[in-house]
């Protein structure tokens, strides 16, 4: 199967730089294919009873930062693929499986591709994997790379 528009969700881990591996080999067999690829961040929320409880300055930057890091691997990568100007690497703020399937909606993509597991906290082991929400809810093919 051919895809055209292939969404890559990246985040710097093992899994999901297979997952671009696996996204630049789909792009090859299709010479119109074209690959979206996101990085989603979110700055924490801590919360105390009713209440969130500011998160110092500092933290955030530093979190942005290492966003923007991560997306410049994201495209120095694709860039040495041999797929040059066939890409696009974005940066969005929210939450992962929320906004690979938002984007995905509004991009008309044709397949997702993913890793299995990849940066996430606690929080997403416990609520679920991004790969498993971004599979439950996905209108599209979704590719998992172990």
């Amino acid at each position: 199967m051919l895809f055209s528009n292939i969404l890559l969700a990246y985040d710097g881990s093992k899994a999901s730089n297979k997952a671009l591996n696996r996204a630049v080999e789909l792009a090859k067999a299709n010479p119109e294919a074209h690959i979206d690829a996101i990085h989603v961040f979110d700055f924490p929320r801590y919360f105390m009873g009713e209440g969130i409880v500011p998160v110092p300055t500092t933290s955030n930057e530093e979190l942005y930062e290492m966003a923007m890091q991560t997306a410049k691997e994201a495209k120095r990568r694709l860039e040495e693929s041999g797929i040059p100007n066939k890409f696009d690497v974005e940066m969005i703020q929210g939450n992962a499986a929320q906004s690979v399937l938002d984007f995905a909606a509004s991009h008309n993509s044709d397949v997702i591709v993913i890793g299995s597991r990849g940066l996430g906290s606690i929080r997403e082991f416990v609520l679920g994997s991004v790969s498993h929400n971004v599979v439950q809810h996905a209108q599209i093919p979704v590719l998992i790379v172990k």
